[in-house]
């Protein structure tokens, strides 16, 4: 298998506004025993379901999601973990591990759904290293990131960057901008900045 597909895992470390893309959200993922993150673009529908279950509110009428939670534990299935298995083209793949107690069968899903279902049967969440190293983010010293309450993030304006503005940039203006974006903990920006820089390093 090689160190490459070592599996690590992931806890969700925040959850806020896309600072990219309008109307969807940014999921970030932490590895639990390092300083690298996974900034995962979802839309609104899912971060509401994942959001609900975190901050245990409970909706007046099962959401998609719990359904499938219900409809699991109906026939007596469990989720054992979930794996963010594969990257193509910037999309993420993940499987959930389930098991009825006598076989384990997996089952793909969209990312966004299997997290979803992640926080409802309170297991476990994992990706390969090989996924880490490609998209996730190092950030410096101990920042403690915080989930952000939903209800009361307001969306900025100001903050959205022109995306294409970074081309434009010099080098070292990037490497600045960088640290400020993980400094604000805008580790979605990171990413646009040091894909730019990784470009750069590649022509």
């Amino acid at each position: 298998m090689g160190n490459n597909m070592k599996k690590i895992k992931l806890d969700i470390v925040g959850l806020s506004y896309s600072q990219t893309q309008s109307g969807a959200y940014a999921l970030v993922l932490g590895e639990v025993s390092g300083r690298r993150r996974l900034p995962i673009i979802i839309g609104s529908f899912e971060a509401q379901a994942i959001a609900i279950e975190i901050e245990k509110m409970t909706p007046s009428r099962p959401l998609t999601h719990d359904l499938f939670k219900n409809f699991a534990q109906a026939y007596s299935i469990t989720i054992q973990e979930i794996i963010i298995y594969n990257l193509v083209d910037g999309i993420f793949y993940a499987k959930l591990i389930c098991s009825d107690g006598k076989k384990v069968v997996e089952i793909d899903a969209r990312t966004s759904d299997a997290i979803a279902m992640a926080v409802r049967f309170d297991c476990p969440i994992y990706t390969y290293e090989f996924i880490l190293s490609t998209a996730g983010i190092v950030i410096e010293g101990n920042d403690f990131v915080y989930l952000e309450n939903m209800s009361d993030a307001a969306e900025d304006k100001s903050v959205t960057p022109a995306t294409s503005g970074y081309s434009s940039l010099s080098t070292d203006e990037l490497k600045t901008k960088l640290q400020e974006a993980l400094h604000e903990e805008a580790y979605e920006k990171a990413a646009k900045i040091r894909d730019e820089l990784n470009r750069r390093k590649a022509s």
